[in-house]
């Protein structure tokens, strides 16, 4: 016989963490490299929990949408994973990488095979296999995203991706790099302009939950009613978010919290308990590795409070 799980009041423990960080030290700073994400207020601050049992709980700003950056690889992943399968291991690793998100250190001596899919060289091989599938990659892309998230109201920011764009030097740098090694099979250019776009799409708390669900639900299915990933390649993507979700600060993020996650610039994290929920936080200023510090903290407390945690 199972034991009976015990009952969390989680609107309780999400309202108590939030009260007490909220009269915290903002400390950090937004990524104001990104022009476009410099004009975010700082005090913004959000959570939603949504539960295996469609149980949602929401405090702060959870229903303010904003950029979502990094935390769109895993979507990307997951949908190049489901159209090509396993052949996507042959041209990008799974390794932590050690190094910073923007890094070209490791591309020389890897041959131009990034060490995971959530460093910016690894997600422009995933962009540039989904730039050859796709007929109209921008387009087709989104509307894969408003199926996962069961809403049409999913849109890119094009005055972010221009944004993005404008100062992308080290970017255009690395997708060039790794089209020297055949490693990029379409025109930089083009693989780029995908790349800054699914950066630049726009969720809220709610909306982030709510389409991160496919990693947390074995039984989620899109609007079409279709499954987005098999069990075990459920698994590996979020193997992949627990040791490579944070970048340089994936193993610091999986001894505070214990959940896999991802991280994005500005200033939003998802994390997911497999069989249970997903949460996201949203604080826009940073820590010194780029992920947010309210944020961190947040689910630090969370996991804490509930005993709730992957190990």
């Amino acid at each position: 016989m199972k034991p009976e799980e015990k009952i969390i009041d989680y609107k309780s423990i999400l309202d108590n963490i939030y009260s007490s960080i909220s009269q915290e030290e903002n400390k950090g700073a937004i990524a104001t490299y990104i022009p476009e994400l410099a004009k975010i207020e700082s005090a913004n601050f959000g959570v939603c929990l949504l539960t295996r049992k469609n149980e949602e709980f929401g405090v702060g700003n959870w229903q303010v949408k904003f950029s979502i950056q990094s935390i769109s690889k895993v979507l990307s992943l997951s949908l190049a994973y489901q159209i090509f399968g396993d052949k996507i291991w042959e041209r990008v690793d799974v390794e932590p990488s050690g190094t910073p998100f923007n890094s070209l250190v490791q591309l020389e001596s890897d041959h131009g095979i990034p060490r995971n899919p959530f460093m910016n060289s690894g997600a422009m091989v995933i962009c540039d296999m989904l730039v050859s599938y796709y007929k109209n990659p921008k387009e087709d892309f989104l509307s894969a995203i408003r199926e996962l998230c069961h809403s049409s109201e999913i849109n890119y920011s094009e005055t972010v991706a221009k944004s993005e764009a404008s100062v992308g030097y080290r970017n255009k740098a690395l997708c060039n790099f790794i089209k020297s090694f055949g490693n990029i099979e379409n025109e930089p250019e083009e693989v780029l302009d995908f790349y800054f776009h699914i950066c630049s799409i726009e969720m809220s708390c709610q909306e982030l939950s709510r389409v991160f669900m496919f990693l947390a639900n074995p039984n989620f299915t899109t609007t079409k009613g279709t499954k987005v990933l098999s069990l075990s390649q459920t698994k590996r993507v979020n193997a992949i978010m627990q040791t490579c979700g944070f970048y340089d600060e994936s193993g610091e993020f999986s001894f505070r919290v214990g959940l896999p996650g991802k991280s994005g610039v500005g200033g939003g994290i998802v994390a997911i308990y497999p069989e249970k929920y997903c949460i996201t936080a949203w604080s826009p200023k940073l820590n010194e590795k780029g992920n947010s510090y309210r944020g961190m903290k947040f689910l630090e407390e969370f996991t804490t409070k509930t005993e709730q945690s992957i190990f």
